[in-house]
């Protein structure tokens, strides 16, 4: 049954743009986010007839829900708790981004046991649960988009629920290669390629995601059902057909990279409480001006490979020891995922190997890594500020825009150090210093380059990187999708040049 008062364009992500936490008396206090989503979504108007679909996340959530409490433009569904836990933390988090990422140690995992397939049925029903709410809220021939690898399956049920609706799907992660992907059961990997091409166009980050669903999609269906086209068409698409039907459908693939928010982020970067982190980090830093900083934002997630970019400033230590008490480390890593025991491990590995290399190096005047873990982003745009070189080496990311964010807010230049895995390097490869991330020396050696990078190469790198990084800000890249949708016919239908069967 569809509401009376249904939405035109619905957004349904996990995590919303709203949280809600216990104060003191018992009342709730509603926190708004970030991101690229809350800033895009804002781009249609606080007239357009829009609602953002989402999960209740913690006890606040809930309550938030229980007493019916909402924020305009959002409804929270409360999942039960563990039907939740196993499809969020049991499948997205420990299974499909470890498929997406590449981060199975393969001699020992995965294991798809009994455990995996309960996981697998919470997961589903989350999925399902997503299904219903949008089906519910959405008027006829809606746009409705979809976001990432949590909600994977929800584009095929939502599509059996309103074939009027036009879908969208958008993944903010890697995709697997066909080979990495087949690790997961056949039926699982098929199940997660349908629920997929229930979407009408699918959005990835790089080409290089794009031609890999591509792959799979055409591998898990050796029936002949699922036909891609060439990923270098001019308009990419995949033909597909329910197993045992006659009728064919046509799925479009795009790709929208992401950029910063050049505007905002330099407003932000010369506010006042960024300008006394600053001073705070200086004196953290040390040697009078003089030293040179290694910047890293990231998250301590197992893709980020912080590890080895502190074994690679090490090395740099030990390998040019010119540069001791001349250069520090500043890095942050931010908490990710504490309630899984590995994320908890590699974040003590972080803190371990930065205080081995303080004792190892360390003078009394100098502290060569200068590691914070407590999330503070007035903190992260001060680093931003001072940097000399950034150190963006993720073993797999889907974009980093941490990448893009630092050549726009530095003050003085910055020299980029990228992973060529990471989703950042489409774009902002010709102008940064690439690395293999899994090469220690190698990043060693593309530090001290960048550390001696004359500065007017730098300042023109730097400038040429921040035009990149703001090519596709995150307004333009919602409304580049949503029009793409909205340009389709109900429920999707277009001219299928593929042909049909």
């Amino acid at each position: 049954m569809v509401s009376e008062r249904a939405a035109q364009v619905l957004v349904a992500s996990n995590r919303g743009p709203v949280t809600y936490a216990f104060r003191e008396d018992g009342t709730l206090d509603a926190r708004r986010g970030g991101g690229g989503l809350v800033s895009g979504l804002s781009a249609i108007g606080t007239d357009a007839d829009a609602l953002w679909v989402c999960a209740a996340l913690g006890d606040g959530d809930r309550e938030a829900v229980r007493r019916g409490v909402a924020e305009p433009g959002v409804r929270m569904l409360d999942i039960d708790a563990t039907v939740h836990a196993d499809a969020y933390n049991g499948i997205a988090n420990s299974v499909l981004w470890f498929v997406h990422h590449m981060l199975y140690q393969t001699p020992l995992e995965p294991v798809f046991d009994a455990q995996f397939r309960r996981q697998w049925d919470a997961y589903r029903t989350y999925n399902r649960a997503f299904a219903d709410a949008l089906a519910a809220e959405s008027a006829p021939g809606a746009v409705v988009m979809i976001q990432d690898y949590h909600l994977a399956l929800a584009p095929g049920m939502l599509r059996e629920l309103r074939p009027d609706l036009r879908i969208g799907h958008f993944s903010h992660t890697p995709w697997a290669p066909p080979e990495y992907f087949r690790m997961l059961p056949d039926d699982v990997a098929e199940e997660l390629v349908r629920g997929m091409l229930g979407a009408d166009r699918l959005g990835f980050l790089t080409w290089r995601w794009a031609s890999a669903f591509m792959q799979c999609a055409g591998n898990v269906a050796e029936d002949g059902r699922i036909v891609s086209s060439a990923p270098d068409d001019p308009r990419p698409r995949i033909r597909h057909s329910p197993t045992g039907e006659s009728a064919f459908r046509t799925t479009l693939v795009g790709v929208h990279g992401l950029g910063a928010e050049a505007g905002f982020l330099r407003r932000r970067s010369h506010e006042l409480d960024v300008e006394e982190r600053m001073v705070a980090l200086r004196d953290q830093v040390g040697g009078e001006g003089d030293r040179k900083t290694i910047v890293r934002v990231d998250r301590t997630e197992l893709s980020k490979n912080i590890v080895r970019g502190l074994l690679a400033f090490r090395t740099l230590l030990d390998e040019r020891p010119e540069w001791r008490e001349r250069v520090v480390h500043v890095a942050f890593a931010y908490p990710s995922r504490q309630d899984l025991p590995v994320y908890r491990d590699y974040t003590a590995e972080v803190a371990r190997l930065s205080e081995e290399i303080n004792a190892q190096y360390g003078t009394p005047g100098w502290t060569p890594v200068v590691l914070h873990v407590k999330d503070d982003f007035a903190r992260s745009l001060a680093a931003y500020r001072i940097a000399d070189v950034a150190l963006v080496n993720p073993i797999r990311d889907g974009m980093n825009l941490v990448a893009k964010e630092i050549p726009v807010v530095s003050d003085a230049g910055c020299a980029l150090v990228l992973s060529r895995e990471a989703g950042a390097y489409e774009e902002l490869g010709d102008e940064a210093i690439v690395v293999n991330p899994y090469d220690v020396t190698g990043t060693a050696a593309a530090l001290h380059q960048a550390l001696t990078m004359p500065d007017g190469e730098r300042a023109e790198r730097t400038k040429r990187l921040a035009a990149a990084a703001t090519a596709l800000p995150p307004q333009q890249w919602f409304l580049e999708q949503l029009h793409a949708l909205e340009a389709l016919g109900e429920g999707g239908e277009e001219a299928d040049d593929l042909g049909r069967t």
